[in-house]
């Protein structure tokens, strides 16, 4: 039988695996554990806006990756209900961003996540945070395929 920790890790590269959004982004699995994820991605020119500043819809997506992993890490297939983001700081092209997913609540097949987006420093340790996230997520009561 296989322990939490290790569903959360097989569910994650299971999943990720047919991601081409998160992959044409240069999202990176970073960490998952139960209830638990971090993806990274680095902001590109052609993810910049009119302003020349990170697409408020890439910090999204980088944050929706991340609860898209935590609330699937304990081996249910389970979507998004909805989410809230409010945008603190804005990224730039060069910027390395990590998306930080916390399991908040779970009651039957209804989760509650909150995501922090930070800027990394160099040394990869996080620094500015540029967006809150807060997703509502809702299990199919079906196993994760191949799992």
């Amino acid at each position: 039988m296989p322990d939490a920790e290790d569903v959360a890790r097989r569910s994650a590269k299971l999943m990720l695996a047919g991601d081409d959004a998160s992959r044409a982004l240069g999202i990176t699995l970073e960490a998952v554990g139960p209830g638990t994820a971090e993806v990274s991605m680095t902001v590109r020119p052609d993810m910049t806006n009119g302003w020349d500043l990170c697409h408020g819809g890439l910090i999204a997506t980088l944050a929706d990756t991340a609860f898209a992993v935590a609330c699937n890490s304990h081996g249910e297939v389970t979507v998004a209900a909805g989410f809230d983001v409010t945008f603190l700081e804005s990224g730039r092209a060069g910027d390395r961003l990590l998306a930080r997913a916390v399991e908040r609540a779970s009651r039957g097949r209804s989760g509650l996540y909150d995501v922090t987006v930070f800027r990394l420093f160099p040394d990869g340790t996080p620094g500015d945070v540029l967006a809150e996230f807060r997703g509502r997520s809702r299990s199919l009561g079906r196993p994760i395929p191949g799992l």
